[in-house]
């Protein structure tokens, strides 16, 4: 795929998006049936319940219970916090390390290496041939996967208005990156589930985000450009809920936000994308994805060393993180190259951090 600039934004590419592949003739474990498949081009997203085994999630559990304990203990060594809350459990602990240190759920956020279990899920054959489905026989799992530590009334985790493009380079628009977000309990309008424009997908069109939404990094796609620009009917705005063992499934250019999380549980979910290995990976040249499958190479392996040999976190902070070296490894301040992409409406710790690669 070609470098560099493309300048796309305002174009629409309406195909991708909306116009079904040829299906598998014979169907594969966890493909879905043809009009599910239609459902997902025709509204933008699909929700598919009951798709994981409790093994396959449970993985996934015990792995960010892993990674709560050792960002505690990491906090606890350095005098952060007084006590490891041990006596917590998967779905509380967080919450109570961030009574003690605000912004423990950023860091986790912020510093995360994808751990075994979430690599299992992302490249688990049922999901690889749904979304040869989406995709056809060559898949590829995308740069940029997230773990949400969306803790109890955080505004850092509410996650308003945009689409997944807004935050890839233009390279990304051309071509369909379908996200599995993976909630790991049953995902309520309370616990901060997601809300998706119905249709919002038609035209193929990136929208005019802003940059950054409150105290955070997020960008935010206001409602008025959403009707102005994109053609959306705000009426078509629909609460999704996920229950344990699904996931909700949408593009790239579908307008989406989280709702705020008031229960007294932490809503943990992670977002997984694919995209074909002959697309641009529409990611600044920071990091490439992983190919899981290939039409001419069947026995092809994922290479989980070059894939985990850059933290794109890492090396978007390095790059664009006006502190050449960040030395304070408790410093919650996320930067990125979309920051540079949109218009500053609003200035915080994180855009005031966000330093051009081009200065």
């Amino acid at each position: 795929p070609s470098k560099g600039s493309i300048p796309r934004h305002g174009k629409c590419f309406p195909a991708p998006y909306t116009v079904m592949p040829t299906q598998p003739a014979t169907k594969k474990p966890g493909q879905l049936p043809e009009e599910k498949i239609r459902q997902f081009f025709d509204e933008g997203f699909i929700v598919v319940e009951k798709f994981f085994t409790q093994d396959e999630l449970q993985a996934c559990r015990d792995a960010i219970e892993d990674m709560v304990d050792k960002l505690a203990n990491k906090l606890y060594d350095a005098g952060k916090i007084k006590n490891l809350c041990t006596e917590y459990g998967l779905f509380q602990r967080l919450t109570k390390l961030e009574e003690e240190f605000p912004g423990a759920n950023i860091l986790l956020f912020k510093h995360q290496k994808i751990p075994k279990a979430f690599r299992d899920l992302w490249c688990n054959d049922r999901l690889l041939n749904l979304m040869e489905q989406l995709l056809g026989p060559d898949v590829a799992g995308h740069p940029v996967w997230n773990m949400r530590t969306k803790t109890p009334n955080s505004k850092a985790m509410d996650v308003p208005w945009h689409q997944d493009n807004g935050y890839f380079s233009e390279e990304s628009y051309d071509h369909l990156i379908p996200t599995a977000w993976i909630p790991f309990l049953d995902a309520k309008p309370e616990n901060g589930c997601m809300q998706m424009v119905r249709y919002g997908h038609k035209q193929g069109k990136v929208g005019r985000h802003t940059c950054c939404q409150g105290d955070t990094w997020f960008i935010n796609l206001a409602e008025e450009d959403m009707q102005n620009e994109l053609g959306c009917d705000l009426d078509n705005i629909v609460t999704v809920p996920v229950p344990y063992g699904g996931f909700l499934l949408f593009s790239n250019v579908i307008p989406h936000r989280s709702l705020a999380n008031t229960s007294n549980d932490v809503r943990w979910s992670i977002d997984l994308r694919w995209q074909s290995p002959k697309e641009n990976w529409g990611f600044y040249d920071i990091a490439e994805g992983v190919v899981f499958r290939s039409s001419t190479d069947p026995d092809v392996k994922p290479d989980w060393d070059k894939f985990l040999s850059i933290d794109r976190k890492e090396v978007w902070q390095k790059k664009y993180y006006k502190q050449v070296v960040e030395t304070d490894h408790f410093d919650t301040t996320v930067t990125g190259p979309w920051i540079g992409r949109w218009d500053l409406t609003n200035i915080n710790k994180h855009t005031k951090a966000f330093t051009s690669a081009l200065q």
